[in-house]
């Protein structure tokens, strides 16, 4: 066999693998040392065994994983969640649709502080669905609100996705948190627009609620002082060169889990089932890590990057046409596979056509969150929606799913204006660069 048919027959065997319910981050490992063994000899295929894992584990980047999650698992103690929809909601809950406006606006708040987007959305299941539920909101349009706003997580710096993409990629974790900035103001925006057009449409969904006294609204902005001060911390010290991204998430895990502290809602069992919970995530994508480095190698052994450009340059498309042929294959995907593992399985042969194409990588990391963030709530599996379903039996899953319609189109949307538009995400790196 040539080394392009053992690849072709290796990513084949991944996908069998996968079915067979493997796990991702084994089934790449198997798949990986199997084809490079194929292609020389077992020895140097099982050095892989020792020499990725080592590149992993000693990666500096990534340590930055576990100590978001930690920050988010404190924070997570301490109530910020509730404390800063609270404070929204105080805010803008007399308007029309305000509890939602203040669940994505909550949820992009939290995310900050959050490693996990459907971290996210179960903690705002458990804080905002049974207020908006009390107060008559549509099942439909509260559990698609709080799905919308679980998924933004994604694409709001710092964010575990961009940081497996980055060390994947070899790009600049710093690069893609600036890229990110607009993207996400836009999608909140658009989020938010989606929530007004619902609201203006079927205005029965979110009835009118009486405004809350300003003492109230003062006393609920002072309950979610502290979380703005650890939002402040995060962001400030990033963007503004004083912290590295290791250094923001360090000082972010340690405030947190101070503001845990002092609130009293720490204690020993929450500590530990936290620190249970963050390890168990870390080992879960270090693993799958270990298993794109190790395939990745494979696949460029077995030159399907080469292949694929050879095949697409012969192709009558424009570039952009290529790019929404592989955006919808991109969300095919993700309707099967989860959607961190289906981007880490392809980038090593989709990110050298992206750039023979000519577009930057940092772009296409973008891209591929957004991506990601659509996979979590479109059918048929969306793992956001099952989860709501989980957190609410009562609400059947489609009517989560017709709640999280208007947002699936909101996040298409978004999609299809940084893909024609690609200067959206790409203007402020190269402002801050120049």
């Amino acid at each position: 066999m040539t080394p392009l048919e053992i690849g072709t027959a290796g990513i084949a065997g991944l996908f069998l693998l996968i079915v067979a319910r493997v796990p991702i981050g084994f089934a790449m490992i198997i798949v990986g040392v199997a084809g490079v063994a194929l292609q020389s000899s077992w020895p140097p295929a099982l050095t892989l065994l020792a020499t990725e894992p080592a590149s992993v584990l000693s990666n500096v980047d990534l340590a930055t994983v576990p100590l978001f999650l930690l920050m988010g698992t404190f924070a997570t103690i301490a109530g910020f969640s509730a404390d800063i929809y609270n404070a929204v909601a105080a805010l803008f809950g007399h308007r029309r649709g305000g509890l939602a406006y203040a669940t994505i606006a909550g949820c992009a708040g939290f995310g900050v502080v959050c490693g996990s987007s459907t971290a996210t959305a179960a903690t705002f299941a458990r804080v905002a669905l049974p207020e908006m539920l009390k107060r008559g909101y549509s099942p439909a349009f509260s559990t698609g609100t709080i799905a919308a706003g679980g998924t933004l997580k994604s694409l709001i710096p710092p964010s575990i996705v961009m940081v497996l993409y980055c060390i994947v990629a070899k790009t600049f974790i710093f690069d893609l948190f600036f890229a990110a900035i607009v993207p996400a103001l836009l999608a909140l925006a658009l989020n938010l627009a989606a929530i007004t057009l619902i609201v203006r449409l079927r205005p029965q969904a979110a009835p009118v609620l009486q405004p809350v006294p300003w003492k109230e609204k003062r006393q609920a902005l002072a309950r979610a002082s502290p979380a703005l001060i650890l939002i402040a911390g995060v962001f400030g010290g990033l963007y503004s060169g004083i912290f590295t991204v290791n250094e923001a998430a360090s000082v972010a895990a340690v405030l947190s889990f101070l503001f845990a502290l002092a609130r009293g809602r720490l204690t020993w069992k929450s500590l530990v089932e936290g620190l249970r919970e963050s390890a168990s995530a870390t080992a879960m994508l270090y693993v799958i890590l270990i298993g794109a480095f190790v395939f990745s190698y494979f696949i460029t052994l077995a030159r399907i990057p080469e292949a694929l450009v050879r095949g697409i340059e012969g192709l009558p498309l424009a570039p952009l046409a290529i790019v929404f042929l592989l955006l919808a294959g991109y969300l095919v995907l993700g309707a099967v596979f989860d959607e961190i593992s289906a981007m880490l399985i392809t980038l090593p042969f989709v990110l050298p056509v992206i750039v023979k194409l000519g577009y930057d990588p940092v772009w296409w990391g973008i891209i591929n969150v957004v991506v990601i963030e659509l996979g979590m709530i479109i059918p048929p599996i969306g793992v956001i929606v099952f989860l709501l379903h989980g957190l609410a039996r009562e609400i059947p899953i489609r009517t989560i799913y017709r709640g999280v319609a208007p947002f699936i189109a909101a996040d298409l949307a978004l999609l299809a204006l940084l893909t024609v538009f690609p200067s959206i995400a790409l203007w402020l790196p190269k402002l801050l660069t120049s």
